[in-house]
């Protein structure tokens, strides 16, 4: 009896129109086009500027795109997961809400917040619900309003990141294609590094932590470039050893959109060939959880039926992890 694996078989982004480019955050704080390309590979980024919309609304834009792809009714999606740390509010969750404005009446949701490793989680999570034969079709979604967390004088931060989401439908195939294995990773030891101070239980909001900045990014880039390309590296490698894959067996390794840098690390230490690895970073900054969505939303043209694919990712917390699957459309 052949065995079932959950299939991406549709993919769609959604990502805001006003575009926030280098030049644009020179008049900003104290940058430049040159300093930012060469340590971040970023030339622009999308920031969501429509009055009252919020994250689900990017989400419920990718997920309408994905079911009209699709011939998918609302109807029929029994579950819809949202990886996100930028959720519309602290409760209730931002997957629930998406639903409610997509019209998905039949289905359940709830949020996973991984930063951004949270698409790789989610994706993972989801695919238990079809390999288990408990629901056939389950909506995965990346989705980051990052500019509502950025301080724009810090210099550090707000040249990185970007606005967008991207939605995948999972669904059961038996012809080996799908999601075929996947390795996870935390270590919380890494929150002081990456993270936002305020907004929890730890640090309610209050007019001293919001006049502190608590409220935005904070990050030690040079220990968080050290421990994610480590990370993304050794879980990659996991997943092609316990597949009994080579490097050459690859066709496409799918990164998460950090940093260029980053990114070509990756690449050299597992001696993968840039030209089998997406890229979209220059046009969308760090979307977070939106990052591997986007870049399958992109690149999807250019993957054949039963392309061996690994998804890979690094987060705050830390989390971390990489995903093998063959590609079912």
């Amino acid at each position: 009896m052949a065995k079932i694996h959950a299939a991406i078989t549709g993919v769609q982004g959604w990502v805001p129109e006003t575009r926030l480019t280098n030049f644009d955050l020179e008049k900003m704080v104290d940058t430049n086009d040159e300093w930012i390309v060469t340590r971040t590979g970023i030339r622009e980024r999308r920031i969501l500027k429509t009055p009252g919309w919020a994250t689900s609304d990017m989400a419920a834009e990718a997920v309408k795109g994905l079911l009209e792809k699709t011939g998918t009714k609302p109807g029929e999606i029994d579950l819809l997961i949202v990886a996100t740390v930028t959720g519309d509010m602290i409760f209730p969750d931002t997957a629930n809400t998406v639903c409610d404005k997509i019209g998905a009446k039949n289905a359940f949701g709830y949020d996973i917040n991984a930063a951004c490793s949270g698409f790789l989680f989610a994706l993972s999570t989801g695919a238990q619900f079809i390999q288990t034969e408990t629901y056939k079709k389950v909506i995965v979604v990346g989705a980051d309003m990052m500019s509502s967390i950025v301080n724009y004088k810090d210099r550090n931060t707000c040249i990185i990141f970007g606005d967008g989401a991207g939605a995948v439908l999972l669904e059961p195939r038996k012809d080996g294609n799908g999601i075929l294995d996947f390795v996870l990773r935390s270590d919380g030891a890494g929150r002081e590094f990456l993270h936002m101070n305020a907004g929890g239980s730890k640090m309610p909001a209050s007019h001293e932590t919001v006049d502190n900045g608590d409220h935005f990014v904070y990050q030690e880039g040079k220990r968080v470039f050290k421990f994610a390309v480590e990370g993304m590296v050794s879980t990659v490698q996991d997943v092609l050893r316990r597949n009994h894959l080579t490097n050459d067996d690859v066709n496409w390794v799918i990164p998460h959109q950090a940093n260029m840098r980053i990114i070509t690390s990756v690449s050299e230490h597992l001696q993968i060939p840039m030209e089998k690895v997406t890229v979209n970073i220059e046009k969308y900054g760090n979307t977070t959880a939106g990052t591997l969505p986007l870049c399958m939303w992109e690149f999807q043209d250019q993957f054949k039926k039963g392309d061996n694919i690994i998804l890979t990712a690094f987060g705050g917390g830390f989390t971390w992890g990489s995903v093998y699957l063959k590609w079912a459309i």
